[in-house]
């Protein structure tokens, strides 16, 4: 899996050292709902089961590179 720095660097923080690289991946090629940023970046969000949330993962324009992954609070699914 390519990531950014700044995903390596957040990946420390507390709140997102729970988040397993098997559910980042599942959400890329699982996504529930797909979004292209102005930035070209891309959204996808997939609820983990496991954890009982919806994960969004933030992947740079290429479609593979993860920029970002956090659980979404506001994300209710569709």
């Amino acid at each position: 899996m390519k990531t950014t720095q700044y995903f390596n660097y957040t990946r420390k923080r507390p709140d997102r050292a729970q988040i397993k690289e098997d559910w980042i991946q599942f959400v890329i090629e699982n996504a529930e709902k797909t979004e292209t940023q102005s930035d070209g970046r891309v959204r996808k969000w997939a609820k983990i089961s496991e954890a009982g949330r919806y994960l969004r993962v933030i992947l740079l324009e290429d479609g593979e590179t993860v920029h970002n992954a956090f659980f979404d609070r506001s994300y209710k699914g569709e």
